[in-house]
C-alpha cells in the first residue's frame, strides 16, 4: 500500500495536523496509542510535506557566496517530527541556489555531518554543472546519531523497536527517510529561491536505503543513486525460517548485517525484548512493501523515476545478489567486482566508471544528451562438457561498446561469512568477444573439476556525452548462479 499525499494518521508521527488531531491536547501521546495495523503506515504525507510544522530556526540567512560560480546558500535547522511523544528529532538542511535566479529543482544528500553541513558550499565536478543549469543543491544530514553526540536518543529508540516493533521508533525506518522527505518541504517552502521541479538523491549505505524508502512515499522525488544498500526482499530479509537455518548453518549470525531486514540484523534484540520468530515474520512481511524498491517497480516506473544500484558483490548491506539477479533482472544495478563496504575492488575493476554523474545530468538537462544509459541485458548460460558458454543480449540499438565477463566458483550462500569473504580471483575476468551479425556478447569459461556451481556477470561500457564532458557508464547483466550439478 502506498501513501503518496495520503491523509492517513501513521502510528507515533506527532507531524498530523489533520483538524481533529489538531484539537487534541497531546497529539504525540494520542497517536502512539492507534494499532498495529495503523503502523504499518510509516509516513503521514499529508504531514511530511506540511511546512508549516517544520519550526525552522534560521543558522546563516541568505547569503551569496563566492567560488566557481556564484551561489546563494541558507542554513536552517528543522523538526523532522517526534519519534515518541515529547522526542523531537530535529536536523540540519543546507540550501544552495545559483546566485543569478531560482533553482528548478535540485539534488538531494544526507552523507552529511553537522559539522561539515555548517561549512558554505563552493561546488566542484557534477554539482557544479547542475548549478550552472539552474538545479539546486539540498544537503542534510543523514547519520547515526550517536556519531554527534546522541547515541542515548539513538539507544532509546532501539529498545523502544525491539519492544513494540513499532517501525516508528526505527531510526532507519522513519527518521532518515523522513529526513530527506522534509528536507524536500523545506526547500521548497523558499518559494522565491526554488521553482519546484526534478529531484534527485544520492548517497551510499544508509544514504542509498534511506532514499530508495523515501522515494517509494514521496512523488516529489524523481532520480534514485543508491549504492551499497538494499534493493530487494529476498527470503532472508523476510525472516524466512528456511533461509535462516542455511544461513546459520553457513555460519550466518544475528547480529550486525548479517542477514538483516533493511539495514542491520534487530531480530536477536527483538526475541529478547519479548517478541517472537511469527512477530518478525509478519513485521517484515507487512513493512516491506514500504521499504523496498522491488515491491514498488511499476509505480516508481509510472512515475518515469529514474534509477541506478551499485549494491556491490561482496556487500555486507546488500548481501544477496544471488537472489536478486534470479528474481529482478530487470532493476538497473552496475556491480564493481569485489566491491562493498571496506572493499577495494578487483584489480581489472572499472575505474572509469561515471555512473551518478551522468545519470543526474541527464536526468536533469535530457535535452543535451543524444543517448540514454543503457538497460538491463538478458543473460544466457549453456553447459557443455567442461565448458560454461555465457550469451548477454542488449535491446536493439542499446549501442554498447564494451563486454567483461566476471565469475567466481563455488561461492558460499547469500549473506553467509563465504560470500562476503571469497573475493573474485584476478584471473577469473576476460573481454567477451561481440557477434555483431547476432548482436549479442559471447565468451566461454573453463569449468574447473572441483567447481559445483559458477556465479557470474557481465559488464558493458557506454560513453555519454554532455556538452564537451564525456562520460563512461557501466551496466551489469544479472547477477547468475549456475548450478553445475543440475546442468551437467
Amino acid at each position: 500500500m502506498k501513501c503518496h499525499r495520503s491523509g492517513f494518521v501513521s502510528l507515533g508521527n506527532a507531524l498530523n495536523v489533520s483538524h481533529v488531531a489538531s484539537q487534541l491536547c497531546c497529539l504525540g501521546f494520542v497517536l502512539m496509542l492507534t494499532t498495529f495495523a495503523q503502523a504499518q503506515q510509516v509516513f503521514d504525507m499529508r504531514a511530511i510535506s506540511d511546512p508549516d510544522t517544520l519550526e525552522i530556526e534560521i543558522v546563516q540567512p541568505w547569503r551569496t557566496v563566492n567560488g566557481p560560480v556564484v551561489t546563494r546558500q541558507k542554513l536552517v535547522t528543522i523538526n523532522v517530527g517526534e519519534i515518541w511523544a515529547g522526542q523531537e528529532y530535529r536536523v540540519p538542511v543546507r540550501m544552495v541556489v545559483p546566485g543569478d535566479r531560482k533553482a528548478h529543482g535540485f539534488h538531494l544528500t544526507g552523507g552529511n555531518s553537522p559539522v561539515s553541513v555548517q561549512r558554505e558550499v563552493r561546488p566542484r565536478g557534477t554539482n557544479l554543472e547542475l548549478l550552472k543549469g539552474g538545479v539546486g543543491l539540498v544537503m542534510t544530514v543523514v547519520q547515526e546519531p550517536g556519531s554527534y553526540g546522541k547515541a542515548e536518543l539513538a539507544g532509546t529508540a532501539e529498545a523502544r523497536f525491539a519492544k513494540t516493533l513499532n517501525p516508528h521508533y526505527k531510526i532507519q525506518y522513519w527518521a532518515w527517510p523522513a529526513t530527506l522527505m522534509r528536507a524536500v518541504t523545506t526547500a521548497y517552502a523558499e518559494a522565491e529561491y526554488f521553482d519546484e521541479g526534478k529531484v534527485a538523491v544520492t548517497g551510499a549505505s544508509k544514504n542509498g536505503a534511506s532514499p530508495s524508502m523515501a522515494i517509494i512515499h514521496d512523488d516529489r522525488m524523481t532520480a534514485l543513486h543508491a549504492t551499497v544498500s538494499p534493493i530487494w526482499d529476498s527470503p532472508l530479509r523476510l525472516c524466512d525460517q528456511q533461509a535462516w537455518d542455511q544461513h546459520l548453518e553457513a555460519g550466518g549470525q544475528q547480529r550486525g548485517f548479517s542477514g538483516g531486514h533493511f539495514g542491520p540484523n534487530f531480530n536477536q534484540r527483538a526475541l529478547n525484548a519479548g517478541q517472537t520468530w511469527e512477530d518478525l515474520q509478519g513485521f517484515t512481511e507487512d513493512i516491506s512493501d514500504q521499504v523496498f524498491i522491488s515491491r514498488n517497480l511499476k509505480d516508481l516506473r509510472s512515475r518515469g523515476v529514474d534509477m541506478l544500484f551499485h549494491p556491490g558483490t561482496h556487500d555486507m548491506v546488500a548481501y544477496d545478489m544471488a537472489w536478486g539477479g534470479a528474481n529482478h533482472p530487470s532493476i538497473p544495478i552496475y556491480l564493481g567486482a569485489n566491491s562493498g563496504h571496506g572493499k577495494k575492488g578487483h584489480l581489472k575493476i572499472e575505474r572509469d566508471q561515471q555512473n551518478k554523474a551522468a545519470l543526474l545530468l541527464r536526468h536533469f538537462f535530457p535535452d543535451e544528451f543524444t543517448e540514454t544509459l543503457l538497460s538491463p541485458p538478458a543473460i544466457e548460460t549453456e553447459v557443455k562438457n567442461d565448458v560454461l558458454r555465457v550469451t548477454v543480449r542488449f535491446p536493439p540499438n542499446a549501442r554498447e561498446e564494451t563486454g567483461r565477463i566476471w565469475w567466481i566458483n563455488n561461492r558460499g550462500p547469500d549473506g553467509s561469512p563465504r560470500y562476503l569473504k571469497e573475493l573474485i580471483p584476478d584471473a577469473n575476468s576476460k573481454e567477451m568477444t561481440r557477434d555483431m551479425k547476432k548482436d549479442v556478447w559471447t565468451t566461454e569459461i573453463k569449468i574447473d573439476s572441483s567447481a559445483s556451481r559458477i556465479d557470474l556477470f557481465s559488464n558493458h561500457r557506454k560513453t555519454m556525452k554532455y556538452r564537451d564532458l564525456i562520460y563512461n557508464t557501466y551496466i551489469s547483466s544479472p547477477y547468475t548462479r549456475v548450478e553445475l550439478s543440475k546442468s551437467k
